[in-house]
C-alpha cells in the first residue's frame, strides 16, 4: 500500500512501489487530465508538480515520492499562478488540438510560482521540455506573459 498526497488529499493505493505516478493517477485514481505522451519523460504531457516543482510523472515511481505533495492539472486552477495561467490560456486561445496543454499549463504555473515576471529567456528555459506538435509556442509565450501581468 502506498500513501500519496494528491491535490491536498491523502490517497491510499494498492500498487507496486515501482509503478509510475502517471499510471496511478490515470488508471488507479481515474484522474485523466495528466496525459501519456512519450513514456520517456521527453515530451512534457505528463507533467505534474511535486512539492511545487514540475516533474514528469511517466517515469516517477510512486515509491520514491514519500511525503511529497503532488499537484495535478485537476487542481492547479486552485493556486494563484495556476488560475492566472488557465485564464490566460483561454484568453489567448492557446490550445489547438489540446493534447499537450495540461503539461504546458503545469510547467507554466510552476514557472510563474517561482518567477512571477519571467523574461522570454525564462519562459523558453522553463517550457523547453514541453513539446507541442501543433506549434502553438508563440501563443504559449503570450499567455505566460499575460498571466504574469494579471
Amino acid at each position: 500500500m502506498v500513501s500519496l498526497s494528491i491535490n491536498g488529499q491523502t490517497q491510499q493505493v494498492d500498487v507496486p512501489a515501482d509503478m509510475p505516478l502517471l499510471w496511478v493517477l490515470r488508471d488507479v485514481l481515474g484522474m485523466t487530465g495528466t496525459k501519456f505522451g512519450c513514456g520517456i519523460a521527453q515530451c512534457g504531457a505528463c507533467t505534474v508538480h511535486l512539492d511545487g516543482a514540475p516533474v514528469r510523472s511517466c517515469l516517477l515511481p510512486v515509491g520514491e515520492i514519500g511525503d511529497g505533495k503532488i499537484l495535478t492539472i485537476e487542481a492547479v486552477g486552485d493556486t494563484p499562478a495556476g488560475a492566472k495561467v488557465q485564464h490566460a490560456w483561454a484568453d489567448k486561445e492557446v490550445p489547438q488540438c489540446g493534447y499537450c496543454q495540461s503539461g504546458q499549463i503545469m510547467a507554466a504555473a510552476a514557472l510563474l510560482s517561482q518567477t512571477p515576471n519571467p523574461t522570454d529567456a525564462d519562459i523558453d528555459a522553463a517550457m523547453s521540455g514541453n513539446i507541442c506538435r501543433c506549434g502553438t509556442y508563440v501563443r504559449i509565450r503570450a499567455a505566460i506573459h499575460a498571466a504574469a501581468a494579471a
